[in-house]
């Protein structure tokens, strides 16, 4: 009997098939992949614009905001780190006001 190779998923499923040469943190989609630029105040201000505008769950953009300032946490970069925690205090409050609305 001819044992068969088992293929990789055409979508994510979140586990890396047996055998597969596929890295853990594999991009499955890019096209749904927001960019994080903090190397200088202006390119957080830019990506924190671009996450408010996503159409991505709450949940979602303040875990893109929590890598931006985690990064540049351990970089020194305080100013970019205040910035991102601006913008998730921002988002908590919105979305707080949204769901006191419904």
């Amino acid at each position: 009997m001819l044992k068969r190779k088992k293929r990789d998923p055409k979508v994510g499923t979140g586990k890396k098939p047996k055998g597969s040469g596929r890295r853990l943190y594999t991009d499955e989609n890019p096209k749904d992949t927001v960019s994080i630029k903090f190397a200088t105040p202006t390119d957080a201000r830019n990506t924190v614009t671009k996450v408010k505008k996503v159409n991505k769950p709450y949940a979602r953009k303040i875990q893109i905001l929590t890598v931006g300032e985690q990064r540049a946490k351990v970089m020194g970069k305080t100013q970019v780190v205040s910035i991102f925690k601006k913008a998730k205090e921002s988002l908590k409050r919105a979305n707080d006001r949204k769901k006191k609305k419904v």
